[in-house]
């Protein structure tokens, strides 16, 4: 689910550490990609497949306010938990779940009650994030990773789970485990109206509420977006394509991707479709180095500088 907003630092992004990852991480190399541009809208779309998610962006009624700003803040937030130090990564993690706190009602199609901060619905959230923007950088970018990368990807992945209400024992630690974690909840998934609704206003907002960047930039993206997904999405979700088309526009999006390979491309191109995103990876890529040389756990780093939200990190 969307963020509604991501506090803007006090100090740098790298002040105290590394975070959690640190210099030669797959995880900074995957999240710091052009890619995950692509990899961002594929998660956003997906998240619309668990009917209480659905249900709290429908009643939240933001990202229909204020596409723009609304994605932006909740990419930037996602970038920082990949590369801020642990203080700015744990105060914007306490942030979004202390907003999440609000973002409860009643699903409508089963009649239970939802919430943001669920941790069955933060799951989904959090491994359709990591790995669509895993995969967009597989199909559009440098490609896979190497096996040692991928290992530590995924490990990365289960470390970032601690800033959210996910049970740790329920989150992958591997590309298998992924599958056997879609093969496991795709019983639970379903479209609805609002949630169809949900999908093609992120696949292509119209120009009237997310002004012409957004409009054009997420119609450009779009037909990459779905090249990516699998047939049963495609078709339940409704925005299914031919063959042709996913045959033609993976090398348009890989010669798209490689014309913002260099840093000055990248922040460039975030200044004019995402500004927070952008002001975030610009601090990132020219960040001096920390006070300490060294990467921290999240539960160090809650320790430090975690503030009560009235949020259970391992609440059921």
């Amino acid at each position: 689910m969307a963020a509604n907003a991501h506090a803007e630092p006090s100090t740098p992004l790298r002040h105290h550490d590394y975070g959690f990852f640190g210099p030669g991480s797959p995880t900074w190399k995957v999240w710091a990609a052009p890619t995950a541009l692509i990899g961002f809208q594929r998660s956003v779309v997906l998240e619309h497949f668990d009917p209480f998610l659905a249900a709290a962006v429908a009643d939240m009624q933001g990202i229909y306010r204020d596409p723009h700003g609304r994605l932006d803040r909740t990419l930037a937030y996602f970038l920082t938990v990949a590369v801020a130090d642990g203080r700015t990564a744990i105060e914007a993690s306490e942030f979004l779940m202390k907003v999440h706190t609000k973002a409860t009602g009643i699903e409508p199609i089963s009649g239970e009650r939802y919430s943001a901060n669920n941790p069955d619905s933060q799951l989904w959230i959090h491994v359709t994030g990591w790995h669509s923007v895993l995969k967009c950088y597989e199909v559009f970018g440098p490609g896979p990773l190497t096996l040692d990368e991928e290992r530590r990807y995924w490990a990365d992945c289960v470390i970032a789970a601690e800033l959210q209400t996910c049970k740790p024992a329920d989150v992958p630690r591997s590309r298998e485990e992924v599958r056997d974690y879609f093969a496991a909840v795709r019983p639970g998934l379903c479209t609805s109206e609002r949630a169809n609704e949900g999908m093609h206003y992120l696949l292509r907002t119209p120009r009237n509420k997310g002004g012409l960047k957004l409009w054009a930039f997420s119609r450009l993206i779009a037909p990459a977006t779905i090249a990516t997904l699998p047939k049963w999405m495609r078709e339940t979700g409704g925005f299914d394509q031919p063959a042709a088309v996913d045959r033609a526009v993976i090398p348009l999006a890989r010669a798209g991707v490689r014309t913002f390979r260099s840093n000055a491309a990248r922040v460039a191109a975030l200044d004019n479709i995402a500004p927070a995103t952008g002001r975030v990876l610009r601090e990132h890529l020219h960040s001096a180095p920390p006070l300490r040389a060294e990467t921290i756990t999240p539960a160090r780093a809650r320790e430090l500088y975690g503030r009560a939200t009235g949020v259970d990190h391992q609440a059921s």
